[in-house]
């Protein structure tokens, strides 16, 4: 892999972190009701794709039981929705409703205002080009852990 490009990984994407980035919040104190960690599981999830609990366990790393409860707790709170695949109605899905969409954005890391106004500055041909790179990192960055699961929770 060509040095430059790492390197501008390394140089870059510390620089959006840094600058979007808000000190973690308690569950105790959102009308959410999500810790760090929950916002994390949500944010795995997408409304249209399901992912098994399996997949998701082995990607974040975490136990079955540990993984079983936590989302049986989103699901009381209507963040996550759990339905058959409709090849394979035995598999079991997980998809985030639009009420999780809601908590997780509200309970990011990074700041809803802060990504916004860093967008807006950036003219909107590049706003979607961006957003386009970012989501190709993050698929790789899915792919490499799931390549190699507990490394990365083993570093931090």
């Amino acid at each position: 892999m060509p040095r430059d490009l790492v390197a501008a990984v390394q140089r870059d994407y510390p620089r959006i972190y840094l600058a979007c980035h808000i000190d973690h919040v308690r569950a105790v104190s959102t009308s959410y009701r999500l810790s760090a960690k929950d916002s994390t599981l949500l944010a795995h999830l997408d409304p249209d794709a399901g992912m098994t609990m399996g997949r998701l366990a082995r990607h974040l790393g975490i136990g079955a039981p540990s993984l079983s409860a936590a989302i049986r707790r989103m699901e009381a709170l209507g963040y996550v929705s759990r339905s058959p695949r409709p090849r394979d109605r035995r598999i079991i899905e997980l998809r985030l409703t639009a009420q999780g969409s809601e908590a997780m954005a509200s309970t990011s890391l990074l700041d809803t205002r802060r990504v916004a106004s860093m967008l807006a500055r950036l003219p909107a041909a590049d706003r979607r080009r961006a957003t386009v790179g970012l989501a190709l990192l993050a698929r790789a960055a899915d792919k490499l852990q799931l390549s190699s699961p507990g490394r990365a929770a083993a570093k931090s």
